[in-house]
C-alpha cells in the first residue's frame, strides 16, 4: 500500500498577473535538482481562458519555498481558429540535446459538444520562451479515433524510441459527458506519433473517465499514476503498472492518501510524481480541477 501524506496547497495562482487570477491547472514538474523544482501549470484570465505559467519551488525537510514566480507566461492561447486558440495547459516536458520540449493540451468550446482537447507541442532553449513546433497538433484524427478528444500526453524516452500515453476519447453520451480512456503511441523523433490504438487503461464498469496519465520506468517496471472518475463523481487517483509499456494492470486500491485538507475533500485529479531531497512527491490538483492551486503529498515509508 502506497501512503501519501498530503502537504495541503503549495502554489497558488498570483492575482497580480492579470493572466492568473484563477487556477493552477494539471501539474507539471520539471526537476532541476535534488531540492528543486519548475511547476509549470495552467492559469485563467478573466475571460476564463488559461495560458501556461511556471513556478520555482525549492525543497528541503518537507517544506516548499517560491523562490520565484514568473510574471509571463511560457505559452498563451493559439491564433484565432486553431486547436487551441481558447487555452493551453501543459502536460509533459522534456529536455533532449539541451532543448526542452512541453506537450501540452489545446482547449476550444464546440457547438454540438462541451470542448475539443487536443495535444500540441512547443520547444525552448531557455524554457521562458516556448515556441509552437507546428500550428496544428502533434496527434491526429482518424477512422480509428474520430472524437476531438486526444489529449493530455506524457512522454518517456525508452532506447531510441519515444513511448507516449494519452487520453483518447471513446464516445460522447451527451454534449456534456464524454467518456475516455488511456492509449499508447510512439514515435522516433517527438513529431510524428504513431498511434497504435492500444488501449492502456480501460475503463470499467461505471467509469466515465480515464485522465492525465503520469509514467515512469523503474526497476524494469513501468509505473502510471493517473485519475479516474466514476460517471461525475469527482476524480480520483489511481495506480498501474506494466512490463512492456502496453499490457498494463489496475491497482487503484494500492494508493491511499491521508491527513487531507478540505481544498481536496471532493476530489484529486491529474498526478505527477517525482523525488526530491530523498522522498516521493505527488503533485496534483484538488477541488473544482485545481481552483485554488496545486497540491502535494509525500510518499510514506
Amino acid at each position: 500500500m502506497m501512503k501519501f501524506k498530503s502537504m495541503g496547497i503549495i502554489c497558488k495562482p498570483n492575482k497580480e498577473f492579470s493572466w492568473s487570477l484563477s487556477h493552477c491547472m494539471v501539474p507539471t514538474i520539471l526537476k532541476l535538482d535534488d531540492n528543486q523544482i519548475i511547476i509549470f501549470f495552467g492559469s485563467r484570465n478573466k475571460k476564463n481562458i488559461s495560458s501556461i505559467g511556471m513556478v520555482r519551488l525549492y525543497y528541503k525537510n518537507n517544506k516548499f519555498k517560491i523562490i520565484k514566480y514568473y510574471k509571463k507566461p511560457v505559452l498563451t492561447p493559439g491564433l484565432l481558429g486553431t486547436f487551441d486558440d481558447n487555452g493551453v495547459l501543459p502536460s509533459c516536458i522534456i529536455k533532449e540535446k539541451n532543448i526542452f520540449y512541453l506537450f501540452y493540451i489545446g482547449w476550444r468550446p464546440s457547438v454540438k459538444t462541451r470542448y475539443s482537447l487536443i495535444a500540441g507541442l512547443a520547444k525552448s532553449n531557455s524554457l521562458t520562451n516556448f515556441k509552437r513546433v507546428s500550428k496544428s497538433p502533434i496527434l491526429k484524427l482518424s477512422n480509428l479515433e474520430p472524437y476531438q478528444i486526444l489529449t493530455a500526453p506524457n512522454v518517456i524516452k525508452k532506447k531510441k524510441l519515444y513511448y507516449m500515453w494519452y487520453v483518447s476519447c471513446n464516445r460522447w453520451k451527451n454534449k456534456d459527458l464524454p467518456y475516455y480512456d488511456i492509449k499508447f503511441a510512439t514515435s522516433k523523433n517527438l513529431t510524428d506519433w504513431n498511434q497504435t490504438g492500444t488501449r492502456c487503461i480501460r475503463l470499467k464498469k461505471n467509469e466515465r473517465a480515464v485522465a492525465r496519465p503520469n509514467v515512469i520506468y523503474e526497476n524494469k517496471l513501468f509505473k502510471m499514476w493517473y485519475c479516474y472518475e466514476k460517471k461525475k463523481s469527482g476524480y480520483k487517483i489511481g495506480y498501474a503498472e506494466s512490463k512492456d509499456g502496453k499490457k498494463w494492470k489496475r491497482k487503484d486500491n494500492s494508493i491511499k492518501f491521508i491527513n487531507t485538507f478540505k481544498s481536496e475533500n471532493k476530489m484529486r485529479a491529474y498526478p505527477n510524481l517525482t523525488k526530491l531531497d530523498g522522498d516521493t512527491l505527488i503533485f496534483y490538483n484538488g477541488n473544482n480541477y485545481g481552483k485554488k492551486g496545486v497540491l502535494c503529498a509525500k510518499l510514506e515509508n
